[in-house]
C-alpha cells in the first residue's frame, strides 16, 4: 500500500471520529474511485502505486471543478461553495505545484532535449515535460506555456 493510500485510511478515521462529514465524503469518494481502479487494474487485492493514486487525486479535483463551474453559473452558491471546500481538501494530498520559474526550467530543458523549434513540435516537448512534471502541474498551463515558448 502507497504512503498516500495508507494516509487516507487514517484520514477516514480520523473524520470518523470528528464527525466531519464533508471530509468523510470526499474520503470515500476516493476511496471508491480507488477500488474502481484496482478492480480496472486486475484484481480487488491489486495495489495501486504512488501515481496512480495521484491521478485519481487529479481526476477527483478536475470532476469538482466542472461542477462548481456548472454550480457557479447556475447560481447555486451553495452547491459551489460546497464543490470548493471538497477541492480544498483533496489538494491537502497533492504534491506542490511547481512554480512558473521551473516551469519554465522545465521546458527549456526539454527543448533542448528535442530539438524543438516550431509549434510542431509541441508533441514531442509537451511528453518531456509532462513526465518531469510528475503531475505537479496543470496540463492545460503546460500546453500554454510550452505554446508561448514554441510560438
Amino acid at each position: 500500500m502507497s504512503d498516500l493510500a495508507a494516509r487516507i485510511s487514517e484520514d477516514m478515521k480520523t473524520a470518523m471520529k470528528a464527525k466531519d462529514a464533508l471530509k468523510l465524503s470526499v474520503i470515500r469518494a476516493v476511496k471508491t474511485a480507488m477500488t474502481n481502479a484496482s478492480i480496472e487494474k486486475g484484481h480487488l487485492t491489486t495495489v495501486l502505486d504512488e501515481a496512480e493514486v495521484l491521478a485519481i487525486f487529479r481526476k477527483q479535483i478536475k470532476q469538482r471543478l466542472d461542477s462548481y463551474e456548472q454550480f457557479s453559473n447556475a447560481g447555486r452558491e451553495e452547491l459551489a461553495a460546497k464543490e470548493k471546500a471538497e477541492i480544498a481538501i483533496l489538494e491537502t494530498y497533492l504534491p506542490a505545484p511547481l512554480t512558473a520559474a521551473e516551469i519554465d526550467a522545465l521546458i527549456e530543458a526539454a527543448v533542448a532535449e528535442t530539438g524543438a523549434s516550431s509549434k510542431a513540435d509541441m508533441g514531442k516537448v509537451m511528453k518531456h515535460v509532462q513526465e518531469r512534471a510528475d503531475g505537479r502541474a496543470d496540463g492545460k498551463l503546460l500546453s500554454q506555456a510550452v505554446a508561448k515558448r514554441l510560438s
